[in-house]
């Protein structure tokens, strides 16, 4: 079955961390540009940071310098380690893959693109 696996989330105090993983079965992810996407209640869904290959990666301005993604090949995994959470990073956080898209392009506009493929979600709560 052709599917993005998520685990991670959660509810963590503000300046926590947190990191999700999104995981790919029955297709290889290094052949897609992946990103995390997410949305806030009340918000439209926003490019959080996508990865096409490890020299191309893309991030919000507003988690610059405090998020990290990454590859892990090996385990056909796309991770997202988010450090000095805040409040405002609560939402669902989507992981998507499509393929033929810049990182850039992915994060900045994603209503824009039809993804090849979506996780379900998962929900991260940033509250004391």
């Amino acid at each position: 079955q052709l599917q993005l696996e998520q685990s991670g989330g959660g509810l963590v105090q503000p300046g926590g961390s947190l990191r999700l993983s999104c995981t790919a079965s029955g297709f290889t992810l290094d052949y897609y540009t992946v990103g995390w996407l997410r949305q806030a209640p009340g918000k439209e869904r926003e490019g959080v940071s996508c990865i096409r290959r490890r020299d191309s990666i893309h991030y919000a301005d507003s988690v610059k310098g405090r998020f990290t993604i990454s590859r892990d090949n090996a385990n056909n995994t796309v991770y997202l380690q988010m450090n000095s959470l805040k409040p405002e990073d609560t939402g669902v956080y989507y992981c998507a893959a499509a393929q033929g898209l810049t990182a850039q392009a992915m994060c900045s506009t994603p209503a824009a693109y039809g993804m090849d493929y979506w996780g379900k979600g998962t929900l991260v709560t940033v509250s004391s």
